[in-house]
């Protein structure tokens, strides 16, 4: 049996999380024929990985960019984070 020095019971040996995250973001590329500039592809990655953030944390994405906008306009909100707390 080979051990890996960085092995450990928090990280799983496949990366089959990872590709789940990306299964979205692929289906709306090919439906939608992709983004026309590299501008318009990077707001939509940002977007997209907002949204399986939330989804990974158990929060509703809806609710964080409401969140989001509402901090956007009033200046005494403050923005909510992405970073879990632990």
């Amino acid at each position: 049996m080979v051990v890996f020095p960085y092995s450990t019971d928090e990280v799983p040996p496949d990366n089959n999380r990872a590709e789940r995250a990306l299964r979205p973001a692929v289906t709306k590329r090919k439906v939608c024929g992709g983004s026309r500039s590299m501008e318009r592809f990077r707001e939509t990655a940002d977007l997209l990985s907002v949204i399986q953030t939330c989804r990974v944390q158990g929060r509703e994405a809806v609710e964080f960019f409401r969140q989001a906008l509402e901090a956007t306009v009033s200046p005494t909100v403050s923005y909510p984070s992405l970073i879990p707390m632990t």
